[in-house]
């Protein structure tokens, strides 16, 4: 890993070792923590590719909540990698700095305001 690490945040698919592995070429490790001002919806993914690798037609989306937190794993990626999860994610996700319980803020994909779900 290069001397750039960045922090990532998973509530979903990223934090699966098949998903990773063909994102990242590795699994990566990471630590809980809750996003703060999120909470849990899904959205019907319509990429047929990230389907077939996920498994799963329906993915978890986090959308804005005054008062709610999302569990999930922070993972220290580098920034080409963060490249390659961007790849990954479809167009109803739209990438934020968020905020964590534990007072790191670490990047996070959450639902596009400009896109219905």
């Amino acid at each position: 890993m290069t001397s750039a690490t960045i922090l990532l945040f998973s509530y979903g698919t990223l934090q699966t070792p098949a998903v990773q592995l063909e994102t990242f070429e590795r699994k990566l490790v990471g630590y809980e923590d809750q996003l703060l001002g999120y909470k849990l919806a899904m959205v019907k993914i319509q990429d047929q590719g990230v389907v077939a690798l996920s498994g799963e037609t329906h993915h978890p989306i986090a959308i804005p909540s005054s008062s709610e937190r999302i569990l999930g794993k922070v993972f220290k990626i580098t920034p080409e990698e963060l490249v390659q999860s961007d790849k990954y994610e479809v167009d109803e996700y739209q990438r934020v700095l968020g905020q964590m319980a534990s007072g790191k803020p670490a990047w996070v994909y959450v639902k596009d305001t400009l896109k219905k779900i």
